[in-house]
């Protein structure tokens, strides 16, 4: 079945592309960008990727690898405010006035 009529790519296609991006790295993740790169063509409208994503996800070694699963659920300790800096990193607005 033709999943992607722009570039021609069939179900086949799709799953052969994850069939053999699986044996050569297990611990991949894998993406519609690189079944498209695999396949060496690359999206045009997107029509077509609910269709594509659902043909992905038939395929049995699309599996997510052990090691990755659950990382979603994990939330960050830093607060939103704290931009990822410590306080003795920022400028003290004292001293400044010259």
């Amino acid at each position: 079945m033709i999943i992607c009529s722009c570039e021609r790519i069939s179900d086949r296609d799709i799953h052969a592309a994850i069939d053999w991006m699986r044996a050569s790295d297990t611990a991949a993740i894998i993406t519609p960008g690189k079944i498209y790169r695999a396949l060496g063509k690359s999206p045009n409208c997107g029509g077509c990727i609910k269709l594509f994503v659902a043909s992905m996800r038939s395929n049995s070694n699309l599996e997510v690898p052990a090691e990755l699963r659950g990382l979603r659920g994990t939330q960050s300790i830093r607060s939103e405010s704290d931009e990822g800096r410590h306080q003795s990193h920022r400028i003290s607005e004292q001293g400044t006035a010259g």
